[in-house]
């Protein structure tokens, strides 16, 4: 049973749920159990102490944290990612506890002000980003939001599929009413603009990857089996992934250590260069987080100073990052058009389920009681696709190939190595 409150009692900002195997498991291959990830960031309901009293040492109203900690938590989806990973098999699923409403390990670091909208928020929730000291902040994003990172990243390495698990509410602000379902696969900057953010992530990022996070085979999959239930589904409706969004880093991090793999590959020499070690530092530093990888950034694209006494290592690193540059581009049609098709990209699938399918609420918005019924059956069938989608519709790596190769005309194996 989940508390209907927020707890104050010592947590860990992630942890990993152990799943009780009472239910069948849907079929799929075996070797395919321990490359599957449930995870739910949103669900916590943790909130520390130290972080309930403002900058000024005054207890912040208990009225205010509970109203912030009601609207802002998926309730339920800690719910929904048991039983899927339970229905596949997982020995457990990983859950956020640090309550959303004080930390978003959704977003990237930094503070929300008053009134941001929903997908330009940043990790420190209002009210607490302004009501918190600048060093209690500090504390914040290094005690919570580096844990959970640290953990994330352990947690999704080698993975073939990530599942990240939300509930939503059920009406637009506008009071139209949202679909049961909803599968979010696709950036917000990319369907804005067709392009990611300038300055988010390095711009050797290719933009069309933020297309979709995840095999259209496997969305469509989930989504047909839900619609044959009477099911409705959306697609990135009412939202999209936002860039600060573990899918979308994932993707990020995924690819270029994938790049990195071929690059060293090719390139022996640079595996053990400082300097090489630094920029693949900088571009996968995907939230942000380090103030040498920045600093690296501003250097190479911004054409900033580099830090006192680092010119001439920035300059090496500038090298190694051209050589990358140039390794990518002179096999961009090919390489790229490989990973975004190949098994060897991992998958990042984003399933939002109805709040009021998993918890009763009364009129001010306060879940009651749990009702169920409806959400496990959905979560079943969520489960029931995945499995599906890995025991018949899953290309492997040969059929994949030879799909690629008729895409583009030079020969991947030749293309991918070649030195620049």
């Amino acid at each position: 049973m989940q508390h209907l409150n927020y707890s104050t009692t010592r947590a860990a900002p992630m942890v990993a749920l152990p799943v009780k195997k009472k239910r069948r498991t849907y079929r799929y291959p075996e070797e395919l159990r321990d490359k599957i990830i449930v995870d739910v960031i949103h669900d916590g309901d943790y909130l520390p102490p130290e972080f309930l009293i403002d900058a000024k040492g005054r207890k912040i109203p208990e009225t205010l944290v509970r109203r912030h900690f009601h609207v802002e938590r998926d309730w339920g989806a800690n719910r929904v990612a048991a039983r899927i990973s339970e229905r596949l098999g997982l020995s457990q699923f990983y859950t956020v506890q640090t309550a959303r409403c004080l930390l978003d390990f959704g977003r990237f670091p930094g503070i929300t002000h008053e009134g941001a909208p929903h997908l330009r928020r940043f990790a420190i929730n209002h009210p607490f980003s302004e009501l918190l000291s600048f060093n209690q902040k500090r504390r914040l994003l290094e005690e919570h939001y580096d844990s959970i990172s640290r953990q994330m990243d352990d947690a999704v390495r080698d993975k073939v599929v990530k599942i990240a698990v939300h509930t939503y509410d059920r009406f637009n602000a506008n009071g139209t009413e949202r679909p049961e379902v909803s599968l979010v696969t696709r950036a917000l900057g990319y369907q804005l603009d067709n392009e990611l953010p300038y300055g988010v992530f390095d711009p050797l990022y290719p933009d069309i990857l933020a297309e979709v996070t995840v095999d259209r085979i496997l969305r469509d999959r989930v989504s047909l089996n839900l619609e044959k239930s009477g099911i409705p589904v959306a697609h990135n409706y009412p939202y999209l992934l936002p860039e600060g969004s573990p899918e979308v880093r994932h993707q990020v991090w995924s690819f270029f250590h994938w790049v990195r793999g071929r690059f060293e590959s090719a390139y022996p020499s640079t595996a053990t260069l400082p300097e090489a070690q630094l920029v693949w530092n900088m571009l996968m530093d995907t939230n942000l987080r380090s103030a040498e990888g920045s600093a690296l950034r501003d250097f190479l694209h911004m054409f900033r100073r580099p830090p006192k006494g680092r010119v001439r290592e920035f300059t090496r690193a500038q090298r190694i990052y051209e050589r990358i540059c140039l390794f990518v581009a002179d096999n961009n049609a090919a390489l790229v058009e490989y990973y975004r098709k190949s098994s060897e990209r991992p998958m990042s699938l984003g399933i939002e389920v109805r709040k009021d399918l998993v918890w009763e609420f009364n009129d001010e918005g306060t879940p009651i009681r749990l009702a169920d019924e409806r959400a496990m059956q959905i979560a079943d069938k969520i489960a029931q696709a995945i499995a599906q989608y890995f025991r018949e519709d899953r290309l492997d790596a040969h059929q994949l190939r030879e799909h690629v190769d008729n895409l583009s005309s030079p020969e991947l194996e030749g293309r991918a190595e070649v030195s620049p």
